[in-house]
Formats: C-alpha cells, sequence, structure tokens
C-alpha cells in the first residue's frame, strides 16, 4: 500500500513537472513580427531551446544556431547579462512577399544593426537564420 502511494506520488509530479515544459514551450508564430521578438529575446536571453522553436530547421540555419550558441557560452558573464538585460529596437519590418519578411533591429546593449528573415512555412512564421550571415 505505502509503494502505490508512493508510484502514485511520483507520477503526479512527473505529469505536473511535463505540463508545465510543454506551458514554457509554447511560442507565438503566427505574425513575423512577433514571432521575429520571440526568437530574438530568447536569443538575448540565452535561453536556446525557446529560440530554436522559431527557427526554420535546415541544415545551415542548425549550423548557424549551434554557432551561436557556442559563441554565447564564450562570452564573458557581464555580456552575457548585457545581452540577457537588452532591451529590443525594432528598426523596421519590410515585408518582401506574402511568405517573407525582414527585420532590422538592434539591440540596447550592443546597438549594432542586425537583420533576421522571417519566413511563412506551413502557416508559421520562422526565422531561415543563414540569411543574417549572408548577403542576400
Amino acid at each position: 500500500m505505502k509503494n502505490m502511494k508512493t508510484i502514485m506520488t511520483l507520477l503526479i509530479a512527473f505529469t505536473i513537472i511535463v505540463s508545465a515544459c510543454n506551458q514554457s514551450g509554447k511560442v507565438d508564430r503566427s505574425d513575423p513580427l512577433i514571432s521575429g521578438r520571440g526568437f530574438i529575446e530568447a536569443s538575448l536571453k540565452g535561453d536556446y531551446i525557446k529560440a530554436q522553436n522559431y527557427l526554420l530547421v535546415d541544415s545551415t540555419n542548425m549550423e548557424y544556431f549551434n554557432g551561436l550558441k557556442d559563441f554565447n557560452e564564450k562570452m564573458s558573464r557581464e555580456d552575457r547579462r548585457g545581452y540577457s538585460e537588452a532591451n529590443i529596437i525594432i528598426d523596421s519590418s519590410i515585408a518582401k512577399s506574402d511568405s517573407v519578411d525582414i527585420i532590422y533591429y538592434t539591440n540596447t546593449y550592443k546597438n549594432k544593426p542586425t537583420k533576421l528573415k522571417m519566413v511563412k512555412h506551413k502557416n508559421e512564421w520562422l526565422v531561415d537564420f543563414k540569411y543574417t550571415f549572408t548577403n542576400n
């Protein structure tokens, strides 16, 4: 009887934890600006699990994304904190077509102009990260 009670308690705890993880993993990819901001914010905060939810997954994007994660791990603690506390400044968002938007932005920590390509894929707006590193 005691073992059954312990098993039930563990099952309930596991269910709560899994439910909480699923809740925190939800992202809004319905709009290019919302999705882009979500990716930028998660990346600045070093939350790469969340950031990856906004990424158009292909081998090149994953290579760049993994490079970003590696770069973050090598940053000083002060730089990581600076990025984490930075605000996002959207300079402009330009619709190139009904399925492609380009977001130009900076952050208040480094204030370096950056671009992010958003593509509509299966009715969701995702980051085509390789565009940030090329002159397309």
